[in-house]
């Protein structure tokens, strides 16, 4: 791998992982756009390393407590809001796991199509948009229900499909059920935790079934600037959400989408 490459690959991965863009979406405009070789599993597992570095220092107060938290509930101390917190990401992200597994070969061979990442990007980002302007929520990750993390467990599991988002969606269903932009965008960094640790756990079990060389200077720089890009991006993106709102990103998106339906299919 060259350093461009290296640079390029971990900044999308760095940037969309946490903006409600899409990162399958940019991810396939590398091929086509280079003439690059596949960068391999052990690099893709160290872009995830990077990206989860950020999102777990970023929010290392809030995931202290709530393991801290969790923990003194398990002992019979009672449940606070840390532990309840902690208690709606785990059970938000059983639905994607779930239909993850079962129905991953089927997400991986027919639903990578341009064609379907065009309209989801739009789709999806139209939503996005409704929802933001509709909003007038003003309640915080702490004060959800189980009806609001099923809802928001539920429209994770769209994020299988490539153009949705896995982010974009999450913050579109907190928006839908009344939570504030700041919180939505929280809780849905929150439930990338689990996400990309499965993530990068199943690839690095096809790493391990499938052992070969790798460059390790290039993996420690793709995680740094993994990690560094997705830091500033999830700190810059809460300032920016407090100003404006989600409706740049929801332009960005349907821009994007109808590209991608001229450059493929027109």
């Amino acid at each position: 791998m060259d350093w461009l490459q290296v640079v390029v690959l971990a900044l999308i991965q760095g940037l969309t992982e946490f903006l409600p863009i899409s990162s399958s979406a940019h991810l396939i405009l590398v091929p086509v756009l280079t003439t690059w070789e596949d960068q391999g599993l052990a690099f893709d597992v160290a872009l995830h390393l990077g990206s989860l570095s950020a999102v777990v220092i970023y929010f290392r107060h809030e995931i202290w407590h709530m393991v801290t938290s969790s923990l003194a509930a398990l002992r019979g101390k009672g449940v606070n809001e840390d532990a309840r917190l902690a208690m709606w990401v785990v059970i938000a992200t059983f639905p994607v796991c779930i239909v993850g597994f079962l129905l991953h070969d089927v997400i991986a061979g027919y639903m990578r199509s341009t064609l379907i990442i065009a309209a989801t990007l739009i789709g999806f980002g139209l939503l996005l948009g409704y929802a933001d302007w509709k909003n007038k929520g003003t309640r915080s990750e702490y004060q959800m229900s189980l009806k609001d993390v099923l809802i928001i467990g539920g429209a994770q599991v769209l994020a299988l499909i490539p153009g949705t988002s896995r982010s974009g969606i999450t913050i579109t269903a907190a928006l839908l059920v009344g939570m504030s932009r700041e919180s939505a965008a929280r809780f849905s960094f929150l439930l990338s935790i689990p996400v990309i640790v499965l993530a990068g756990g199943l690839e690095a079990v096809g790493l391990i079934k499938q052992p070969h060389a790798f460059d390790l200077t290039a993996m420690l720089a793709g995680t740094l600037l993994s990690g560094l890009s997705a830091y500033l991006c999830i700190h810059y993106f809460l300032v920016f959400i407090k100003k404006l709102g989600m409706q740049p990103f929801v332009v960005y998106r349907v821009l994007f989408g109808a590209w991608l339906l001229w450059f493929f299919h027109f």
